[in-house]
């Protein structure tokens, strides 16, 4: 049987499972280091001798290192942004609803010229092809290397904007061209905000997938190298390097499925508790829950694919303090530092795994360091940490009956035997490494949507599915196996000719 490695690069630990079928035959868990790489060479090494001889059909890999860039504000690219609707939208620039300080480091230059359609796939204006090539002579003037090209309603004709990309690209060969309509849906701003943040981390994409082809060079793996996507499956790593964005909230869907195989369960809810963060989600058949409304990232509004989630402050490494007459936990974590700053491994800081160990639920470091906590005060930490969970539970749930919870990740000590609004908690083997295990075990998954008009219902959501089906192929699917998972279509009145919006999914299995 073909065997897989998945890999989760977290904030503290980097994970790695060797699975065959679905056996889980080693699982190695490793501080992440802080140039990230080396972490993972570790533990690629760590599970590459329990391969065997009969080597390993694939690599998986989920990172939190793109949105982690977003939010942290570093690593990122200047963007030319080339929005194509003049006369209208002028009133809202590119990057106008940006935090100042994040668009201070991303806006290059921004160009807004003739064209675009509007609402009913009418031209608003002929494409400006002469305005746009003096854009990309501009921005190549400027030293400008990534570009992100938007159009109002493009997911009604994307005519537009691939004409656009093809002038940008004949005077800039080298750039990286991101459209607004690969990624995004209706709604320009949102859309073109999701164009600008991929085509803002296009040279860290690049950097960072070669630097996982090294690191599995380096353990002496000669696998396929598969990146792991939001929507918990994975696409092949070249892609990953065009479309960075579609990894956020990789870490938290990988958890999620990998609770899902480990239990068996399709529909729960599930709490990843990290070092640093908690991430509570919802399965429906195997997959995470999809947010439908807008998400910010880093504090600019996307509406792109994204899981329903709830992250909050809780996590293995997170801070203990005195606040008042009351305890306070997080949102401050230790992180990936835990070994030398918690008080178990003799280090300053009181975190909520200090406590555990004091409270006879962690077996870590050395306990004498923790004896002279005070059992209230224990109580007090632990009964904190089940009212921030059971809050978020009741804000993740569709339903006044009582649900299941798969409790995963490395700080799911923390994850009390019984919450309000919960039947059971279940805390499947191997618990701590799912993350890893849902990377493994990942497909290939495409994805259509798209607005059609002068098509029959039946005729649009064939053509729907035949284009899901082009770019699973295309992300690293074996076509044969496929399957549709998800469709749905949406009669959009205020168009004309019997406009359809329709949304397919297919996913399968990784071709050989």
């Amino acid at each position: 049987m073909r065997r897989r490695i998945g890999i989760d690069v977290g904030g503290t630990n980097t994970d790695a499972v060797l699975l065959e079928g679905s056996t889980v035959l080693h699982a190695v868990k490793t501080p992440t280091t802080a140039d990230v790489m080396s972490g993972v060479v570790a533990a690629l090494r760590g599970v590459a001798g329990a391969a065997g001889a009969g080597g390993v059909q694939a690599v998986m890999i989920g990172t939190t290192h793109f949105v982690n860039a977003v939010v942290q504000r570093r690593d990122l690219a200047k963007v030319g942004a080339l929005r194509l609707g003049l006369p209208a939208s002028a009133t809202l620039p590119p990057f106008c609803d940006w935090p100042a300080d994040l668009a201070c480091l991303v806006r290059g230059q921004v160009h807004m010229v003739e064209g675009g359609q509007d609402y009913d796939g009418r031209p608003i204006m002929p494409l400006d092809e002469r305005a746009v090539a003096a854009a990309a002579r501009a921005m190549k003037a400027a030293g400008i290397g990534c570009v992100a090209v938007s159009a109002i309603f493009s997911p009604l004709d994307p005519a537009m904007e691939e004409r656009a990309a093809e002038i940008v690209r004949a005077e800039m060969p080298d750039a990286a061209i991101t459209l607004s309509r690969e990624l995004g849906r209706i709604g320009l701003l949102e859309r073109e905000n999701v164009a600008l943040l991929n085509a803002c981390l296009a040279p860290l994409a690049r950097h960072t997938v070669q630097a996982f082809e090294e690191a599995l060079r380096e353990a002496g793996i000669a696998a396929p190298l598969y990146v792991t996507q939001n929507d918990g499956t994975v696409i092949r790593a070249e892609l990953a390097a065009r479309f960075p964005v579609l990894s956020f909230a990789s870490g938290p869907t990988n958890s999620m499925r990998g609770a899902a195989f480990l239990t068996g369960m399709k529909d729960a809810l599930v709490v990843d508790v990290g070092g640093t963060t908690s991430d509570v989600g919802a399965l429906r058949h195997g997959f995470p829950r999809e947010a439908n409304a807008v998400v910010e990232v880093g504090g600019v509004r996307t509406l792109f694919r994204m899981p329903d989630l709830h992250s909050f402050g809780l996590g293995g490494g997170s801070l203990v303090a005195r606040d008042g007459g009351r305890v306070a936990i997080g949102p401050r974590s230790v992180g990936f530092r835990l070994p030398e700053l918690a008080r178990i491994f003799g280090g300053p800081q009181l975190t909520t795994s200090d406590v555990a160990v004091a409270a006879g639920l962690l077996a870590l470091g050395d306990a004498s360091h923790v004896a002279d906590l005070d059992p209230a005060f224990r109580r007090a930490v632990l009964e904190e940490a089940a009212r921030m969970l059971e809050e978020s539970v009741d804000r993740m749930k569709t339903e006044a009956a009582a649900v299941p919870l798969l409790a995963v990740g490395g700080g799911a000590f923390l994850v009390p035997d019984r919450l309000p609004g919960v039947s059971e908690v279940l805390r499947p083997a191997h618990a701590a490494v799912a993350n890893a295990v849902g990377a493994a075990i990942a497909q290939v998954s495409g994805e259509a949507d798209q607005v059609f008009q002068g098509m029959t219902r039946a005729e649009a959501m064939a053509e729907a599915e035949r284009i899901a089906r082009g770019r699973a192929v295309e992300a690293g699917a074996d076509g044969a196996t496929l399957a549709l998972v998800d469709i749905e279509d949406l009669p959009i009145a205020y168009l004309p000719g019997g406009a359809l919006r329709v949304r397919a999914r297919v996913v399968g299995e990784i071709a050989a």
